[in-house]
């Protein structure tokens, strides 16, 4: 099975930029969107051949995730439980036969890290989430986790230590998913690349391939021998994100 995760820092300006053309190229069983920045009933486009399940922030305009899904899954739920952070429109599950499809938005840590005590509670209370549904069956989580988690992951690492994304609290949450019996897809594959996923707009960073990969796939440890290819496909432009692509033998 194929799958792609985006965040696309908004559908509708995304559309505009080629999104249609490389959803059709990209194939995918699944398809996970974050930074949607729109509520379904502002749509003005059909998605023809996908399953649509939104889960859109309160305020318009900002947050919100979609995933489109070629197969039908047995359920849906929106936030933790059914609950917790849909204010926002962080988190969508698809529960399908032999495993679970999480899309996360993970919240930002802000300028000055006005957000961190947040963001720390948000990353304790999704892990625990998903430790409980990787006890039923295995867990495929995606999304932008808005985190790099070594210094690998981001160009200018000694200058961003205290910075949101790369604060010491925010990657002590990230290993301890990894604990937790997950696994970062893209390294096991690639241990020692250096390739991003986002870059920012200001001071030609993209063009500079000044960037950092916050942008995941995370998959149950028990499955990371169903990996058969992890892209994270620079080429692609229209958001400041660039896609991730999986194939996974499931």
């Amino acid at each position: 099975m194929k799958f792609v995760t985006w965040n696309v820092n908004g559908l509708r300006a995304a559309i505009k930029k080629g999104f249609f053309d490389y959803l059709e190229e990209s194939s995918a069983d699944i398809f996970a969107i974050q930074e949607t920045k729109m509520q379904k009933d502002q749509k003005e486009f059909e998605i023809n051949g996908y399953h649509e399940y939104w889960n859109s922030a309160d305020k318009k305009g900002y947050s919100g995730t979609l995933i489109l899904t070629k197969q039908e899954p047995n359920n849906v739920t929106y936030g933790i439980d059914g609950a917790g952070y849909n204010d926002e429109g962080r988190i969508i599950t698809l529960e399908f036969d032999d495993f679970y499809f999480v899309d996360v938005y993970v919240p930002n840590a802000q300028p000055e890290l006005a957000r961190l005590d947040y963001r720390m509670e948000f990353e304790d209370n999704f892990r625990d989430y998903l430790s409980r549904l990787d006890q039923v069956k295995p867990v495929v989580l995606c999304g932008d986790l808005n985190v790099a988690h070594k210094e690998i992951d981001l160009k200018n690492p000694k200058t961003n230590i205290k910075n949101p994304g790369f604060t010491i609290e925010e990657r002590t949450k990230f290993q301890a998913l990894l604990d937790a019996g997950f696994v970062d897809t893209y390294r096991v594959l690639y241990p020692d690349t250096i390739k991003y996923t986002w870059w920012s707009y200001r001071f030609d960073a993209r063009a500079n391939n000044s960037g950092w990969r916050i942008d995941y796939f995370v998959i149950s440890e028990r499955i990371q021998d169903k990996i058969v290819e992890v892209e994270l496909r620079n080429d692609i432009e229209g958001s400041d994100h660039c896609p991730v692509e999986i194939e996974l033998n499931l």
